[in-house]
């Protein structure tokens, strides 16, 4: 007989345990679903959970091993970590300027026409050194671990050569090995076409297919390829090429897709068995039918359409109707959506997209381990599950989307480990 695993931590007297046990992924109705327990408890050994349930019967139940570390949840909220599933975490300096200029009037394709937007971060990331990129980017991670994220998706796009992308890549590499957040690469060389290419885009295309995609792949870099396909960037057809070479590589895909205009991204990224389409304000009905058939999910990112300060939102509700697998993220990065703080976001999915407080919490939990492939893992608070966990300071899991920017985290386990405590 296996020795039995004795507690390493125990919470007890949650409020409202948030297991999200049940369906993997939630889908329509069953977002609502919060797998709810009043009253919880949680035991963890080492990094694993090992015991879920009413407070007194996992107190009853679990043998604490010597100095095992006991929290007093005192009523409050505990949820799963919290999983950010698009993110851009390295770059060099932020663009506030552009900022000024879009409150000015300026629209995001004028200032990125002009030499801004992603090719300024570009010109940014090129010239400094990865110290520096590693100690800003830590930086920033320390912030989303504090707003309740414990595992990011997170994407290279800001070199734009194939050093550059390699550097970045293996700075989010440094960063998986170094820092309690639990990061998945992606390869985002297809993010736009470098200066040095703007007259030679073809080039920049086989520079991606011939070169940069296999370098990333025997280096084992990056899990996914993701494209910026949208008018203006890469159309669909040269988006098809990039992403077939990067399956031929053996990555997974994701797709940066109809975010400021129809062009048929979900389509493509559906008949792609891509993991994930983003963004999605400008998605068809038919890209809407294709993602719920093929199984691909949707990362919706309305910090994004705030921040460009825009009126069009992802059409969340309908695709949540027909049976999309629907996910939220920040997309933190330094132009379109400066920020860190996953619960706003969850602010914005309930005031412009009409989600309900448990279907946000379902978009960055199961649903959102779901689009990394992660969901055996991470995103529910069940036994054998990885003990990733955030106690909130709130009685009620419907405060996390009211009580807008303020962040009410009190505590973060990671792997079984308190790493916030406030």
């Amino acid at each position: 007989m296996p020795a039995e695993k004795k507690a390493t931590l125990l919470i007890k007297n949650i409020g409202q345990l948030v297991t999200m046990a049940g369906p993997v992924p939630r889908l329509g109705k069953q977002m609502n679903d919060l797998g709810l327990i009043e009253g919880g408890g949680v035991a963890v050994a080492g990094e694993e959970i090992i015991a879920v349930g009413k407070s007194d019967d996992v107190q009853g139940h679990a043998t604490l091993a010597e100095g095992c570390k006991v929290i007093d949840a005192a009523g409050a909220v505990v949820t799963p970590g919290l999983i950010d599933p698009h993110t851009h975490p390295v770059f060099a300096s932020t663009r506030e300027k552009e900022f000024e200029m879009r409150i000015q009037g300026k629209s995001y394709m004028e200032i990125a026409q002009a030499g801004g937007g992603i090719r300024s971060s570009v010109r940014d990331l090129r010239a400094t050194p990865a110290e520096i990129l590693l100690e800003r980017s830590k930086k920033r991670l320390n912030r989303l671990l504090a707003h309740g994220v414990t595992t990011i998706e997170a994407k290279s796009g800001y070199g734009l050569s194939t050093e550059s992308e390699i550097r970045t890549l293996e700075v989010i590499r440094t960063l998986n090995e170094g820092h309690a957040i639990d990061l998945v690469p992606t390869f985002l060389g297809a993010h736009e076409v470098p200066d040095e290419y703007r007259d030679k885009r073809k080039e920049y295309i086989d520079l991606l297919i011939n070169e940069m995609i296999p370098a990333v792949a025997r280096e084992n870099l990056a899990e996914y390829s993701d494209v910026f396909c949208e008018k203006g960037v890469f159309d669909i057809e040269e988006s098809r090429r990039i992403q077939q070479a990067a399956k031929d590589a053996g990555l997974g895909l994701r797709f940066h897709a109809d975010e400021l205009e129809s062009t048929g991204g979900a389509e493509l990224a559906a008949s792609m068995k891509a993991a994930t389409a983003d963004h999605l304000v400008y998605v068809s009905d038919a890209g809407i039918k294709a993602m719920a058939e093929s199984g691909t999910a949707a990362v919706l990112l309305p910090g994004t359409t705030f921040s460009l300060a825009g009126t069009k939102y992802a059409p969340a509700r309908k695709m949540i109707e027909q049976g999309v697998i629907v996910a939220l993220s920040t997309d933190c990065n330094p132009g379109s959506s400066c920020t860190e703080s996953l619960p706003m976001i969850l602010s914005l999915a309930s005031l412009q997209m009409k989600l309900t407080a448990a279907e946000g919490i379902s978009a960055v939990t199961v649903n959102a381990a779901v689009t990394v492939e992660r969901s055996k893992m991470i995103g529910r608070l069940e036994v054998g599950m990885q003990a990733d966990i955030v106690l909130w300071d709130m009685f009620d899991y419907r405060e996390l989307p009211y009580h807008y920017g303020v962040n009410l985290v009190s505590k973060v386990v990671k792997k079984g480990k308190l790493v916030i405590d406030k």
